[in-house]
């Protein structure tokens, strides 16, 4: 998740979407295996022009596809310094949202003069603006919160021919992807009535079969994808600045053989089923004035969090019938901030609160490894042997990803300020800094 604390159309014709997309309907009928082949060539040729390989999976949400940071298939070099070559870049008004990426177009937020939130649409390969959508939104957080910023914090999600963003004042908007159109769009204070998060909303959506998921100061609520129609609401808190909202996202996971979601509220760690939004299971995490603000890692059928302010856990979640059991395997002094941990192989990989950074035993919470300070946030991707990491200050660093000790590969200076999430697009690393947002060929 972001830290707590932009309709003017201009097509442009696109012969395929994406290879990628072409891979998956040719797995249908055997006639597409012709077509994957024709547009292959086609879409091959196009890319070609502009040196960029939109092949792999789409950095399409919060933290990546699967929404854990993990990336496949990227073939990362090891070396930044000198290997980054800048391919566009955009001036632009505050957003904390991280980019994201779908059939060949990345989409960033940004809040104009403390008044409107703003989308943008541009082609992934040139940078060339496709469309904006804009709407009137805007929120002052409380005076202890103001370094932080004021403006949009949510990371937008999409999936083919959808983008869901939500704004700083619980207004859920669907646009097309292609055009920029308004689908629906949802102010849930002005319908519901329901209460303002005072920091803003953070939660970053998730789409899943056909719908939204995402938590508002109402609660965590289900929305159909293309109705807008709102199925349910659940694990809403009081109207005291201690309870209402929260700060994480939710994600998708499978524990003991059941898909729910994965949710942590300022006070829970709790499983949901996804049809009803019955809480199949909860544990209280105790945090400072309920700041659980990382987004919580499944492992298996155990799930992995840390509290603002206060420790480190992983719990082991297990199922009998219809009862469901937490316990806790360890508890360690590790305290989470603002900046969501990744998992490779036996380790967890998380940033602290006092800036650092800390590789974690999955297995019994040992400290494997603590670095110097880094910077107050920290992103990361990795791609199961090295992680790729944009600290606030905008240091890119890439790391070795190892228990055995701290130990950066190389790094660069990309930005001057960024809390955005970086993304990873195959060979390109777009970041959002407060100012702007670039991409970066990364050369082998």
């Amino acid at each position: 998740m972001a830290p707590v604390s932009r309709f003017v159309l201009a097509r442009r014709t696109a012969s395929f979407r994406t290879l990628r997309h072409a891979e998956r309907v040719c797995r249908v009928a055997a006639i597409w295996r012709f077509v994957l082949i024709v547009g292959g060539v086609l879409v091959g040729s196009v890319l070609a022009l502009h040196s960029v390989s939109i092949a792999g999976d789409d950095w399409n949400q919060w933290r990546g596809s699967e929404r854990n940071g993990s990336v496949t298939g990227a073939g990362w070099p090891t070396q930044l310094e000198g290997k980054l070559e800048k391919v566009w870049e955009h001036k632009l008004s505050p957003s904390y949202s991280g980019p994201v990426v779908q059939d060949g177009k990345v989409f960033t937020t940004e809040t104009i003069d403390k008044t409107t939130e703003r989308v943008t649409a541009y082609d992934l390969a040139s940078g060339d603006q496709l469309w904006t959508q804009e709407w009137p939104g805007s929120l002052s957080v409380p005076f202890f919160a103001a370094a932080n910023g004021d403006w949009i914090r949510s990371t937008p999600v999409s999936a083919p021919g959808s983008l869901v963003v939500l704004g700083m004042r619980d207004r859920l908007v669907h646009l097309d992807t292609e055009t920029g159109d308004v689908r629906w769009d949802i102010d849930f204070p002005e319908k519901f009535k329901t209460p303002l998060q005072p920091f803003g909303a953070a939660c970053s959506p998730l789409i899943h079969d056909n719908a939204v998921f995402v938590q508002l100061g109402g609660g965590l609520t289900k929305v159909d994808l293309t109705s807008g129609e709102v199925r349910w609401t659940v694990l809403g808190g009081g109207g005291d600045m201690s309870s209402t909202g929260a700060f994480s996202s939710p994600t998708v996971a499978t524990l003991c053989g059941v898909e729910q979601l994965l949710v942590q509220t300022r006070e829970k760690l709790c499983g949901v089923a996804l049809d009803s939004g019955e809480v199949l299971w909860s544990e209280a995490i105790e945090a400072f004035r309920g700041m659980n603000i990382l987004t919580p890692l499944a492992i298996g059928d155990s799930v992995f969090t840390a509290a603002h302010t206060g420790v480190s856990q992983l719990f082991d979640i297990s199922r009998e019938q219809d009862q469901w059991r937490v316990s806790e395997r360890w508890v360690q002094k590790t305290q989470g901030y603002m900046s969501s941990p990744v998992r490779v192989d036996d380790f967890i990989y998380l940033h602290l609160k006092n800036e650092r950074v800390a590789c974690l035993s999955i297995a019994d919470g040992t400290i494997e490894w603590t670095s110097p300070p880094v910077g107050k946030y920290w992103s990361m991707a990795h791609d199961g042997a090295h992680i790729l990491s944009l600290a606030s200050d905008g240091v890119l660093r890439l790391l070795d990803a190892t228990p055995e000790k701290y130990t950066v590969i190389d790094q660069t200076k990309v930005a001057d300020d960024s809390w955005a999430h970086i993304a990873v697009q195959d060979n390109l690393v777009i970041v959002r800094a407060l100012d702007g947002l670039t991409a970066y060929r990364w050369n082998k």
